[in-house]
């Protein structure tokens, strides 16, 4: 068999699968990692997830792979946009005040409201959440084993998600700021891990998030491991099985 005609064909074939992963990645779902602790408990470091990427419509955000951005024509407004981000749900989004790059976290803060953070309890509108308290809750962060206070945090639409604390309510650094007020076309976000998270709290490093940076909606969850990649002789010992293909709530 000709070489020439089996290494066009194999070209041809890698090109095909390629470029149909970046239309995936670009239109409809892409795979993120997470690096930090900031999502803990609902999120830990190693697990891999499922990007809704139409949910929300189309914005340059959407055409994202990593750090890496095509270069399509600036969009003024989101395309085929037929939902807006609720409280609650947890999103990716491209923070371009820390080297553009990819954040998870949790929307709390819709466009024109309030948000106050008074003793270490969310404030929305003057009104603080309501907290209910729900054991505790073991991880190790940053190589530190701690044993986090958790607790059930209810939004003013209904939406109910786990929050931890590992310091007493108003003994954190983070757990009395604002208030701030969030313009139009912007979301507040806040980590489930409310004293190791860099959120909209700060806003000289992440602030509010424009709604045409964010990317889509974390849906599930495909793999989790405690692990590295390259460390494969611990791949049997390490994946958390209990986690895969769970909904993210």
């Amino acid at each position: 068999m000709d070489t020439s005609r089996v290494l066009r064909k194999n070209i041809k074939e890698w090109f095909y699968v390629i470029s149909c992963f970046i239309l995936v990645c670009c239109f409809l779902f892409q795979p993120f990692k997470i690096p930090s602790g900031s999502m803990v408990p609902t999120l830990l470091v190693g697990d891999f997830l499922i990007v809704n990427k139409f949910c929300y419509g189309y914005s340059n955000e959407s055409f994202r792979i990593g750090t890496f951005t095509f270069p399509l024509p600036k969009m003024a407004k989101r395309l085929f946009a037929h939902k807006l981000p609720q409280r609650g749900e947890v999103v990716v989004f491209r923070n371009g005040r820390d080297r553009d790059q990819n954040y998870i976290k949790r929307v709390v803060g819709l466009p024109g409201d309030k948000i106050q953070i008074i003793n270490g309890v969310l404030h929305i509108n003057d009104t603080p959440v309501e907290l209910r308290e729900a054991g505790e809750y073991s991880a190790i962060d940053r190589n530190e084993y701690i044993v986090f206070k958790k607790y059930i945090e209810k939004l003013p639409n209904g939406y109910e998600h786990v929050i931890v604390k590992r310091f007493d309510f108003g003994q954190a650094t983070l757990d009395n700021v604002g208030p701030f007020f969030v313009p139009d076309e912007h979301y507040f976000m806040m980590g489930d891990n409310r004293d190791n998270s860099q959120d909209s709290r700060v806003m000289e490093a992440v602030g509010f998030v424009p709604l045409n940076y964010i990317m889509g909606r974390a849906e599930c969850l495909f793999f989790s491991s405690s692990c590295s990649l390259y460390e494969v002789f611990k791949w049997p010992f390490s994946i958390r099985f209990e986690r895969l293909f769970s909904v993210i709530t």
